[in-house]
């Protein structure tokens, strides 16, 4: 499917994100993507430095670049926005991000059911060789629900 025939553009999308919220607070900002993934990249940031005294990112900004791109892969995947719900997010951390270096999160759906949809994915700060965490999680789809009074 190319970018021009999709309904969902991940690129324009992060626009969108960025300019509000936690995204845009963190300031994610879109780096890549294909047909069924996505990869946002978190700047480093003194602020989102975890302990005192280290020089290395907390955990909670590198858990909502994963979240971001994971919701952002399964609607690239299904090919159109639409109400999701992150029920389960494993986040397995191997080792902290380089000092000054960004956090790229790339995630694919790998699975999309009528209720629920899968995805599994990596932070790297560079090399995607050398991953920061791998993530595997589950979301559930939301139905869309008429208005009140709608018949």
């Amino acid at each position: 499917m190319s970018d021009q025939e999709s309904k969902f553009d991940p690129k324009r999308a992060t626009s969108f994100f960025a300019g509000r919220g936690h995204s845009g607070w963190l300031g994610l900002t879109y780096s890549d993507h294909g047909d069924d993934w996505v990869e946002l990249e978190l700047p480093w940031r003194e602020d989102l430095l975890g302990e005192d005294g280290q020089r290395v990112l907390a955990s909670g900004p590198i858990l909502s670049l994963m979240d971001m791109a994971s919701g952002m892969a399964i609607w690239r995947a299904m090919d159109e926005f639409t109400a999701i719900a992150t029920l389960d997010l494993r986040v397995d951390y191997v080792r902290p991000a380089r000092e000054g270096a960004s956090v790229f999160g790339r995630s694919q759906c790998y699975r999309v059911t009528r209720s629920a949809a899968f995805v599994r994915g990596l932070a790297h700060d560079g090399d995607s060789g050398d991953p920061v965490a791998h993530i595997q999680a589950a979301f559930m789809k939301i139905a869309p629900i008429g208005r009140l009074g709608d018949g």
